[in-house]
């Protein structure tokens, strides 16, 4: 499932299988959290730009349009006609996030749905049971997700009990998986680990659910309240105890600086909303740094977002033409800023796997780290 080929420090270097295909490692997984990019980018897009991984939202697809649904039509791949790896979120973060009256107990949360208020429960049972009718390739275990700072007591708490429902996660997903009728017998469940920001919470969290022996571990609950250098300070902590043969996946993370970081300290697996998000309000990533095209100074710009890009979206228009779309309100304003903006993403993973076969991911860390968060 997961072959480590080369390293530098602790930078890794990769490959994943699963039943949807290989993906090359380090990568960023591009979010579709309602079964779509939100800028209108369809499946084909995704091709176009480089995308290995496409991840949903158990969440929101067990609310719209249910999962039960999306199981009698094929499956999420063939609901959204896209054939390479999906990984579903378990929901935890938009139970804790969005979700209105929740209640946490042993046996799950009990909350009201943030559309039309309707009463729901999910444990890690139901989050499984979910995710296996998606249909996903990986799917991610129930847990809380705590916010930062939180009270230690509160957090060990916490943390005891989602390490109770992966055990649980991991019999039901094993239970699903063997059903005659299930949509992906391949389904595989990565755990996550815990902790806010107690780094020894968080080391013996990771501890115990290395011993689970899962495909692959996630760090959660960062990039939500604390410093970059709290979480870089996570990441080193728990790292050493992350299993050097499975797949390591940071959560929701995040800027192009985080991610070289992130991979420095020894990450495989990235997801963020941000560049999508950024880019329908005209902020877009450049390897200058990040510009804002609303601003008066591109009304006559004719060079593209980025003369260094070879996106679809930078060999054919001019950022005075997308500023135009952007003023105007033009939907196609967001499909061309996400298209660049993801294309900028799938390609700096590219670039950081190149560096890494070279022997050369140091240099490029030096070069681009600070580069890129620079606002021009």
């Amino acid at each position: 499932m997961f072959e480590l080929k080369k390293t530098e420090g602790k930078a890794r270097r990769g490959e994943f299988t699963c039943a949807h295909g290989t993906v090359q490692t380090p990568v960023f997984m591009n979010v579709g959290t309602q079964g779509a990019i939100k800028g209108a980018l369809s499946a084909e897009d995704l091709k176009t730009i480089g995308c290995q991984v496409e991840l949903s939202n158990t969440y929101h697809l067990h609310l719209r349009p249910t999962d039960k649904v999306v199981r009698q039509l094929g499956g999420l791949h063939k609901f959204m006609t896209w054939d390479g790896p999906i990984l579903t979120d378990s929901g935890g973060f938009q139970v804790f996030s969005l979700a209105s009256l929740r209640k946490i107990k042993e046996e799950g949360v009990y909350f009201a749905s943030h559309i039309d208020g309707h009463k729901i429960f999910m444990g890690p049972e139901e989050s499984m049971q979910i995710q296996s009718n998606l249909g996903s390739d990986i799917c991610m275990a129930f847990d809380e997700c705590i916010e930062n700072p939180s009270p230690r007591d509160y957090v060990q708490k916490s943390v005891d009990r989602t390490y109770r429902w992966l055990q649980r996660c991991k019999a039901e997903n094993a239970r699903l998986n063997a059903l005659p009728d299930t949509v992906n017998h391949s389904q595989m469940l990565w755990g996550i680990n815990q902790g806010g920001t107690y780094a020894d919470i968080r080391v013996d969290h990771m501890k115990r659910i290395a011993e689970l022996d899962l495909p692959g571990y996630a760090i959660g609950g960062l990039a939500v309240g604390e410093t970059a250098q709290e979480m870089y300070d996570i990441i080193e902590a728990v790292e050493e105890h992350m299993p050097r043969e499975k797949t390591r996946y940071l959560m929701g993370v995040g800027t192009p600086t985080n991610i070289i970081e992130a991979v420095a300290r020894g990450v495989d697996f990235f997801d963020c909303v941000m560049p999508a998000r950024n880019a329908r309000h005209a902020r877009l990533f450049t390897w200058e740094g990040a510009i804002n095209l609303k601003n008066a100074k591109y009304q006559l710009d004719e060079s593209p977002i980025d003369p260094k890009c070879g996106c679809p979206v930078c060999r054919r228009y001019s950022r005075a033409y997308i500023r135009h779309l952007f003023v105007a309100e033009e939907m196609l304003a967001m499909r061309l800023a996400v298209m660049h903006n993801l294309y900028f993403y799938n390609k700096l993973m590219q670039r950081i796997r190149d560096a890494l076969e070279e022997g050369s991911f140091e240099a490029f860390r030096r070069e681009y780290s600070a580069k890129l968060a620079r606002r021009l």
